[in-house]
């Protein structure tokens, strides 16, 4: 499997947008998971990469989009409206198969370096 590269990372006003992206192939399950100093990691969406279907954190919902574009092998995060909350490390994570309990860290085997969203 290719490694994982995200990028989109940033600085951002209160209310502001990002688009992270993910360059993920092979993989039948794409994740972000988000981390925020001494705070466990946590999932914020998931998107099954055959179906299309997806998945949101509660703290997400309404706000964020997890998309693909399978031409380009990449997976995104829009995000909208975003809160200072929202600032964390933001690591893209991937499988090889759909189960549950796609926002628990431990079911993924593969992970991106991360890139830094900070709201203000």
């Amino acid at each position: 499997h290719v490694q994982l590269v995200e990028s989109g990372g940033g600085s951002v006003q209160a209310g502001g947008s990002l688009r992270l992206s993910c360059a993920a192939s092979g993989y039948s399950c794409v994740a972000w998971f988000r981390q925020a100093p001494g705070k466990e990691r946590e999932g914020v969406a998931r998107i099954a990469t055959g179906s299309g279907n997806t998945y949101y954190a509660d703290s997400v919902k309404g706000r964020s989009t997890i998309s693909q574009d399978n031409a380009k092998n990449t997976v995104y995060l829009q995000m909208n409206s975003l809160k200072p909350e929202d600032t964390a490390m933001y690591y893209c994570a991937a499988k090889t198969k759909v189960d549950g309990a796609w926002y628990r860290v431990e079911k993924y085997n593969y992970w991106g370096q991360g890139t830094q969203v900070t709201v203000s």
